[in-house]
Formats: C-alpha cells, structure tokens, sequence
C-alpha cells in the first residue's frame, strides 16, 4: 500500500512560512484526491486542507487565507504552504491520498512536526 512521506516541519517562529511537502510514490499520482490533516497533542486529526485530482482546493475555516495547498503530479508531491502560522497550528501534519468517493487509498505516514513558538 501506498504510504506517503511528509517533510518540511520543524520549530517555527509566530508569523512564520513554512512548506511541507508530501511525497507519494503512488501510480496514477494526479488521479488522487490528496488531504492535509494534523493532529495536536491530546486532540483527534482534523481535516485542514484538500487537493483534488482537478486542482479544486478547500480549506477548514482556521486556515483558509493563511494556507494554501498545491500539487506537482510529475513529482508524486504535493505540498502545503502555510503562511502567518499561529501557535494553535501546532501539531503533527499528515497527507494521504483517497478517491473522489472518499475512500483513503493509502495509509498514514509519519506526518511531520510543526511546533509554532517564540
């Protein structure tokens, strides 16, 4: 199965821009709709960002205009740039791929840790 590997976390300072990125060597890369999650410590994963196979975005209310999701198909990557970071983004994020129906096609990786603090 398919198991993606996140990068691109790391100590962030308030207000800070950084990239994750989401590696997938996944056939048919770009027919998969691709989601953000992250998960801070003591709370359940959230949805936070989605990618679909046509490059349609959504976003969860506590980041739209400060993230933004993309994807590069000849690279199998897709990345999430985030912007004006909070220390409430704190959290551990993760992708994973799914089909348009909704059904998670790949398991979860590692996720990488974004820790936002002065």
């Amino acid at each position: 199965q398919v198991q993606p590997v996140e990068s691109g976390g790391g100590l962030v300072q308030p207000g800070g821009s950084p990239r994750l990125s989401c590696a997938a060597e996944a056939p048919f890369f770009s027919l998969y709709t691709i989601d953000w999650h992250r998960q801070a410590a003591g709370e359940q994963r959230e949805l936070v960002a989605t990618i679909t196979s046509g490059s349609r975005t959504n976003y969860t209310d506590s980041v739209q205009g400060r993230f933004t999701v993309s994807r590069d198909n000849s690279k199998k990557t897709a990345y999430l740039q985030m912007n004006s970071l909070k220390p409430d983004d704190t959290g551990v994020y993760y992708c994973i791929g799914r089909n348009a129906a909704g059904t998670q096609l790949w398991s979860w990786g590692q996720g990488t840790q974004v820790t936002v603090s002065s």
